[in-house]
């Protein structure tokens, strides 16, 4: 009796792990891949909230394929090889079919391995330095021909500036990009004297002698910007410290590439007023798209006063080009779903259109705002669509490259020697 029950109960446990099983094979999985404890959390938990609102969205449409959609949200914790770890987790453990995730460009790099090795797709939504392609990636946010390059060019030629101060956090988003503004400002007849170049570790504090340093670059009269790659509270004491040392946006303006609503949300902004920002996104943006966007967000998040910002645009972007892609291909397979990506169209919030190129990076607007004491931004320059570029051809070793998915099957084809090159080495 006793050995009856138990192969009964048995069976009825099994078959119930089957049910659960089934029922698991009835969703398309949705991975999550966003800092939700750290130093990160207070930029990614806004977009893993985003991933959650468009599931529910889209399953409220009646999902995909005929399936519900299924959300599984991990947590990196901001650990740069856990990220890693977790995508790992994500593919071999949950069998999910997309991933949505990462924030820093070095959380990117740790699992571009792991999403290369197993087939995964990830779609990236934050502004990057660019000089990748990698066939499993597609990046939605800026490259730097979207971001850098147009807002040194309104320094330049709107601003009149003359001496160049490169401020960054020390990892490979604000060195590679520095990188590239040093070689494109001496292109453009700006002496390697005037223009000083200094990088903190995150969570940097005492900004007293960098803002110094960067004063007595306008003792000769010429004037002076700040282009920031500085990430994370880092801001708060730098910004303190411009105001502490009298310095206006008048004086010495600063455009950040990493601060926009979500970082600016609940802080004094008495002294960043004026100051600028470089995306191609802002809440601010007058549109009925964006109109509809930032009351859907409020009502999913319970909130009016929660902020929409860059990033969450380009999920949004990436979200629904993801789903007309499995639509068109009819299968969730990511080879399938790859090759249907390229030409899809979308909407920007800030009206015309996103378009997928065949080098995996959108074309988009570059929109330049000024920070105002509400904390948003005043959108002073905007662009039509500009195609990201992989490579920047300001740098000699990636102007000769080319990425092309789709014809060339290739990420790093060199135009001169008719060659690809397309190892994880060169990530």
């Amino acid at each position: 009796m006793t050995f009856l029950k138990s192969t009964l109960t048995g069976t009825l446990v099994a078959a119930s792990l089957g049910s659960v099983a089934m029922a698991a094979d009835d969703t398309i999985k949705v991975g999550v891949l966003h800092s939700l404890s750290g130093t990160m959390a207070i930029s990614e938990t806004t977009l893993k909230d985003t991933m959650l609102m468009l599931v529910e969205q889209q399953n409220a449409k009646g999902g995909l394929l005929g399936k519900q959609l299924e959300a599984v949200v991990v947590d990196p914790a901001s650990d740069w090889p856990l990220f890693a770890e977790k995508a790992r987790e994500l593919l071999t453990v949950h069998n999910v079919d997309v991933i949505y995730g990462n924030w820093t460009s070095v959380s990117r790099k740790s699992v571009l391995p792991v999403i290369e090795e197993l087939n995964g797709l990830l779609f990236y939504p934050v502004q990057y330095e660019g000089e990748e392609s990698s066939k499993n990636v597609f990046y939605t946010g800026a490259a730097p021909n979207q971001q850098a390059i147009p807002a040194t060019d309104y320094f330049l030629d709107e601003l009149g500036i003359e001496k160049f101060a490169l401020l960054g956090t020390d990892y490979v988003y604000p060195r590679t990009t520095n990188n590239i503004l040093e070689s494109y400002l001496k292109g453009k007849g700006i002496a390697a004297g005037d223009i000083f170049v200094n990088y903190t570790p995150f969570g940097h504090s005492d900004w007293s002698k960098i803002v110094a340093d960067v004063v007595a670059l306008g003792a000769d009269g010429k004037k002076v910007g700040v282009i920031s790659t500085i990430n994370g509270d880092a801001n708060i004491g730098f910004y303190k410290e411009l105001a502490a040392a009298g310095i206006s946006a008048d004086d010495i303006p600063v455009v950040a590439f990493s601060v926009g609503e979500e970082e600016l949300s609940g802080l004094d902004t008495s002294n960043l007023v004026g100051h600028l920002a470089a995306w191609n996104y802002f809440m601010s943006a007058d549109t009925p798209e964006n109109a509809e966007f930032i009351e859907t967000w409020h009502a999913f998040i319970g909130d009016e006063k929660r902020v929409t910002n860059d990033p969450m645009e380009a999920h949004y972007i990436g979200f629904n080009m993801w789903v007309a892609a499995v639509e068109a291909a009819g299968t969730t397979d990511v080879d399938a779903v790859r090759a249907a990506m390229y030409g899809q169209e979308y909407p920007n919030l800030t009206g015309g259109m996103a378009v997928m190129g065949v080098n995996h990076h959108l074309s988009k607007p570059v929109l330049i705002g000024e920070i105002q004491a509400d904390g948003q931004f005043d959108i002073i320059s905007e662009t039509d669509p500009v195609p990201g570029d992989a490579w920047t051809d300001f740098l000699p070793e990636s102007a000769v490259l080319e990425s092309d998915w789709k014809d060339l099957g290739c990420g790093m084809y060199n135009t001169e020697t008719k060659t690809c090159v397309q190892t994880l080495s060169n990530y």
